[in-house]
């Protein structure tokens, strides 16, 4: 992901609290200072960016505006082109960002307390930001999708660029994984049963609705506000236990049994069918794991380690035979990073930038030896649950100028950013053309990226 496409993350993720608005006599003084097609930009849209994004490269009061309506112009294409990012891609990006938010101030009270917002309140803030991100990244993909390189470009990019110039490949490393869910106490889950069975009661009796219900109860960040609504959804998007009770429903006015998938314990209700995809609306309830059980994990994931360490068996047989987590298992533990190219093609290799890793482990990796086992540690796993891991640092590749036989998968991607980039450059331009554009003229004396905002 180049230096822009960072920023612009960076920009969109922003979900700290902000309160730090120009106020008079207790009133939030604010004005609309851009408009973009028929979406307005406001003046506290910029300071709720500026007040938070940490250092910004140029005037914030130029850079920022400039970056929301670029946003804006990939946003109404996504309308035109009917292009919307999925309720459960959008989900594990936001409980990734919270989980990792909660690690960073120690307790999820303590996030809390430093936002001054609860808990589904930071999670709300997040699904917005995250989707609109989300969003403007298809579209990205989408606009250049058939924008190719071949091997003989790649060769020509090297050649052309100068040796003091090649692009740094930074730390590389394999890591292998071993997991363990801990056991969750049959009283907690009769508690989350129960619960859903009240509902289900309330529902049936016409006492609630199931939305007012999921509004007040469902631990689904995505859909709760919705009243549990999500969108159509075929069979291949959702868990396959809730896909099929889903598929099981032929009465709108009916609530599904209790069923259990990845993330939790759910009841279902059938929207509306639209060939092969479903319109739902879904109450979700997680059990909550106890401390104890935690522990108990931690212990033997610390006999195991140990085991390993003495030889009486290999880290790939534990994981291979032991571990949770399904997308290592089968690969004796390696952890594989997957990612789409500009092309929608998927880029599978065991290797990962320190970056790229969960913020835990990437943790406990920078502290391991080659071919040294973790002491057992918790991670949040991409459903949101609670984990215990332990990990082996497979191998570490020190960053390095990037070479055409080591590393021809990188610089490939790198000629492929730079056309994409360019292609993308040209869009902006000429959507500046061709969009309704107007800026408050205060807010014009800038010298912007692209210089066409300003109509003459």
């Amino acid at each position: 992901m180049n230096t822009r496409r960072l920023f612009f993350f960076s920009l969109l993720l922003v979900g700290i609290q902000w309160n730090m608005l120009a106020q008079t006599n207790n009133s939030i003084v604010d004005e609309v200072i851009w408009v973009v097609g028929d979406e307005a930009i406001l003046r506290s849209d910029v300071e709720k960016v500026r007040t938070q994004a940490g250092r910004i490269s140029g005037n914030p009061y130029c850079v920022i505006p400039e970056k929301l309506a670029i946003q804006k112009l990939f946003l109404h294409q996504a309308q035109i082109d009917s292009i919307e990012a999925s309720d459960d891609q959008i989900n594990r990006y936001v409980e990734a960002q919270v989980n990792e938010w909660v690690q960073t101030a120690g307790s999820k009270e303590k996030l809390e307390e430093y936002r001054n917002m609860t808990m589904t309140q930071i999670r709300e803030e997040t699904y917005d930001l995250v989707k609109d991100n989300q969003t403007m990244e298809l579209v990205k993909e989408h606009l250049t999708k058939d924008i190719k390189v071949t091997p003989a470009e790649v060769r020509h990019f090297f050649k052309d660029i100068p040796e003091d110039s090649l692009p740094l490949i930074p730390t590389q490393v394999e890591v292998e994984l071993l997991t363990e869910h801990p056991r969750i106490q049959q009283e907690e889950i009769d508690r989350v049963k129960n619960e859903l069975r009240d509902y289900t009661k309330r529902i049936n009796d016409g006492s609630s609705s199931f939305s007012t219900l999921a509004i007040l109860y469902s631990e689904d960040p995505g859909s709760a506000r919705q009243g549990g609504e999500m969108d159509y959804m075929s069979k291949m998007d959702l868990d396959p236990a809730f896909a099929n009770v889903a598929w099981s429903l032929t009465d709108p006015k009916k609530v599904s049994k209790i069923v259990e998938s990845q993330y939790g314990f759910h009841i279902i209700q059938l929207i509306d069918k639209k060939g092969d995809k479903l319109k739902l609306r879904h109450i979700l309830k997680k059990p909550r794991v106890e401390k104890k059980d935690i522990d108990a994990s931690l212990s033997r994931l610390d006999s195991i380690a140990a085991d390993i360490r003495e030889r009486k068996f290999s880290f790939e047989d534990a994981a291979s035979n032991l571990s949770d987590d399904k997308d290592s298992r089968n690969n004796n533990g390696l952890m594989f990073n997957v990612t789409i190219d500009h092309s929608g093609s998927r880029i599978r290799t065991s290797r990962f930038k320190m970056a790229e890793l969960p913020t835990e482990i990437a943790r406990v990796v920078e502290g391991l030896d080659v071919g040294e086992v973790s002491k057992p540690f918790t991670m949040i796993d991409k459903a949101g649950k609670e984990q215990c891991c332990i990990i082996k640092l497979k191998s570490r590749i020190k960053a390095h100028a990037a070479n055409i036989a080591e590393d021809f998968q990188v610089l490939q991607q790198i000629v492929q950013e730079k056309r994409s980039d360019e292609f993308l450059n040209k869009w902006i331009r000429e959507k500046q053309q061709t969009t309704y554009i107007r800026i408050n003229p205060d807010w014009v004396n800038c010298e912007f990226e692209y210089p066409g905002w300003v109509k003459e």
